[in-house]
């Protein structure tokens, strides 16, 4: 075995190996290979934390890292670190190779004084890395309450001290969503790669209609592509053939799902009055695809 950094030649090799790795895994599809591939050429990235590594003399892992920062409460920004995509190749997974190449690339991390990391992801696999949960360090989450122990937001410092008792707010690095701000550009990436099927599959993070936030679970709650394929990004009700059927703006969509917070109420712990309902889709609606800015 052997992790080294990632050269120019690799570049097509790793993408295709992250795409491999995260094929309908958290999704129906993936978008982690075009993250990577427009990462490179970000301010964010940092090439000393792009490791590649192999197995027999071929690429089997790849992770790579990311400036991102803090607002803290007194709307002060702190500088902290994320890295992702960490993808190792399907035939190797379960193997330790995952654990091996994320510890080696943290080591060199905290060599080159960087103090603390941030990330998404599963706290049983993490957890042998170091990481917790970033709620326990007053790192809070944007997407989520400020009160919530989010289970999936993760933390870890790499300097002993460095975030000391300071509180704030993470949100992920902006390259992060490239592929949603540029569908039409990751599309024709996307093109160049072999065909493959996009799925539900039990395990998967639940998905949203990138419009309305109608829950996603089966083909037949997707709409269609201007040549009938399936669309994965939003409902039948809000697009059809290519379009959407309702030209509007987010508060008017917010004030036309209002009306189903009874059926919503269904799978809520606390039923919501509407205009609850109203405020918590305020809050949600901006990081949906189609009204993200």
């Amino acid at each position: 075995m052997n992790i080294r950094l990632e050269q120019p030649q690799d570049y097509r090799e790793v993408e295709n190996l992250t795409r491999e790795a995260f094929w309908n895994v958290y999704r129906p599809g993936c978008t982690e290979h075009y993250v990577l591939n427009q990462y490179r050429t970000n301010p964010d990235f940092i090439p000393d934390l792009d490791f590649v590594m192999e197995e027999n003399g071929r690429i089997i892992g790849h992770v790579m890292f990311s400036k991102a920062e803090i607002i803290l409460d007194d709307e002060s920004i702190f500088p902290s670190w994320t890295f992702g995509p960490i993808s190792i190749h399907p035939d190797y997974k379960r193997k330790g190779y995952g654990l091996k190449l994320l510890q080696y690339a943290l080591e060199k991390a905290k060599e080159m004084g960087i103090g603390l990391i941030q990330m998404e992801g599963n706290i049983e696999f993490y957890k042998h890395a170091g990481f917790d949960l970033a709620s326990k360090m007053k790192i809070h989450y944007h997407a989520e309450p400020r009160e919530s122990e989010v289970p999936y937001f993760l933390a870890q410092e790499l300097i002993h001290g460095y975030w000391g008792n300071r509180e704030g707010t993470y949100c992920p690095p902006k390259g992060y969503f490239v592929a949603d701000e540029n569908p039409e550009a990751f599309e024709a990436y996307e093109a160049t790669f072999s065909k493959k099927e996009k799925e539900f599959q039990e395990g998967q993070l639940p998905q949203f209609c990138q419009s309305c936030g109608m829950p996603l679970t089966k083909n037949e709650d997707c709409g269609t592509n201007t040549d009938g394929s399936i669309n994965y990004d939003y409902c039948k009700y809000c697009y059809a053939e290519g379009k959407f059927l309702q030209g509007c703006t987010m508060d008017e969509m917010i004030e036309h799902c209002s009306q189903f917070v009874d059926e919503v109420n269904k799978q809520m712990p606390k039923p919501m009055t509407k205009e609850e309902y109203k405020q918590m889709m305020r809050g949600f609606f901006p990081m949906l695809k189609r009204w993200r800015r």
